[in-house]
């Protein structure tokens, strides 16, 4: 076993020599073993333990447990408490998954305070098959097929080159003591019912089944790598990153084959799930639709049909109604927050000559009054474009323009006296024009462009 376990880290190359590893120790069997086998091995190491509360008296003495094999051998060991139930209830998710996110979560807290190098973690190969039959269950797509990944992050699984027996004769062959979880005796977990009611019955039929299951989860993962390059070259031709947000081609997206496939796989990393997927293409397929009002939310992002982009952005908590007070200055005033912005006053009209650019606002500095107002834009605003001397509405304004709904979002507008001095990056208002008649400028200038 100490042959297997050092050839198995050395051939896929897990940890360097001087690596500090920090070993998720729960007092089973398992994780007890690789306490062990790194002990024999004469890997630097320490222990941390999460007591999650959820068996009252047998979570304290898994506590204790722990602690004494610390001192066993002589590591550093790290304990942390967790009120799981109300983590659970307030997250809105399952115990388990609750348990998952608290521990990898200290984990990572305790691997950088303490200066390890890595998190180990005592999943074996019967782990692998279990979790290769949780996710077909539920369903899933090919990254679920391959199983527990060897490294993911900054946590390795030093144990998956052994199953379950051989764990057991290790621990048997060098006396080693471990705490049994009484949970993993009930079947009222799906781990539990697929690991005591299915899997023996699939080796009755086959005895051999789960190593030739573990070579098949093996070939899954070489094929979803593979798959993986295909798929990233892909994207790079329909996908573009464009500021905080991401902008794919409509017309290169309907024609890939396979289409729902691939857009699973395009948008699934955004949290979009297999209905929204679904929908989204329906609607792209859908040509009498009105695309321009289609918005998708996740979590953390939304995605705006816009005619021939998708648009995805995160969601940004936008105060409703916030608004930045420029103050008078003599010559020159900046800001960077929200946006930023040059304010310069200039008094020589006649030598100066009016900029094309849309980053720069050339306005009449006598007709303006201080403070300014910067804000977004809201429902029912106006001005006059500049070169058209009558009112106008600014959503006329953004559908003249094309603009997408989280370009109109972005938009921020320059105000003086709840007048609209400039929408930033577009257009001024044609009262605030320079003329003949201007004796003092006020030069307005960005370095940002309107974010899609």
């Amino acid at each position: 076993m100490i042959l297997k376990f050092n050839a198995f880290i050395r051939d896929n190359n897990l940890l360097e020599k001087n690596y500090r590893i920090l070993l998720a120790i729960s007092g089973g069997i398992d994780s007890v073993v690789m306490a062990e086998l790194f002990h024999k091995s004469q890997i630097k190491f320490g222990i941390a333990h999460c007591n999650f509360g959820l068996r009252g008296d047998e979570s304290d003495e898994d506590e204790l447990f722990v602690t004494g094999l610390a001192l066993k051998y002589k590591v550093p060991c790290f304990t942390r408490r967790f009120d799981t139930l109300a983590f659970a209830h307030n997250q809105g998710i399952s115990v388990q998954m609750a348990a998952r996110e608290l521990r990898y979560a200290w984990f990572e807290t305790i691997r950088i305070q303490e200066n390890f190098d890595l998190v180990a973690t005592a999943h074996h190969l019967d782990d692998q098959v279990e979790t290769f039959f949780i996710n077909l269950i539920r369903g899933t797509g090919i990254a679920g097929l391959h199983g527990i990944p060897l490294r993911q992050g900054n946590v390795i699984r030093p144990l998956l080159f052994a199953y379950r027996n051989d764990i057991a004769e290790f621990a048997l062959s060098n006396n080693l003591h471990y705490r049994s979880d009484s949970s993993n005796a009930t079947i009222k977990y799906l781990r539990n019912k697929i690991r005591h009611e299915l899997i023996p019955v699939i080796h009755e039929m086959n005895p051999d089944f789960s190593n030739q299951l573990t070579t098949t989860i093996r070939r899954i993962a070489d094929i979803e790598w593979i798959a993986g390059q295909e798929i990233q070259d892909w994207q790079m031709k329909v996908m573009k990153k464009t500021g905080s947000g991401f902008i794919i081609d409509i017309h290169k997206l309907i024609n890939s084959e396979p289409l729902m496939t691939l857009s699973w796989e395009l948008l699934s990393p955004f949290g979009f799930n297999q209905s929204q997927v679904g929908n989204i293409i329906n609607c792209l397929r859908n040509k009498s639709g009105n695309k321009s009002s289609k918005i998708f939310l996740t979590a953390s992002w939304r995605l705006v049909i816009n005619r021939q982009q998708l648009i995805i952005q995160p969601l940004k908590a936008i105060t409703p109604g916030e608004k930045f007070f420029i103050q008078d200055f003599k010559k020159r005033k900046s800001m960077k927050i929200p946006i930023s912005l040059v304010f310069i006053k200039h008094e020589q009209p006649s030598s100066y000559e009016i900029p094309i650019s849309k980053m720069v606002a050339s306005l009449d500095g006598d007709k303006i009054s201080f403070p300014l107002c910067l804000r977004k834009w809201e429902p029912g605003d106006v001005f006059y474009p500049y070169g058209l001397n009558r009112k106008k509405k600014l959503s006329d304004f953004f559908i003249d323009q094309k603009l997408s709904l989280p370009e109109k979002e972005n938009c921020w507008l320059l105000c003086s006296e709840k007048k609209i001095l400039w929408i930033i990056g577009h257009r001024i208002d044609h009262r605030f024009r320079i003329t003949p008649k201007t004796k003092r400028i006020l030069i307005v200038m960005t370095t940002e462009t309107p974010d899609t």
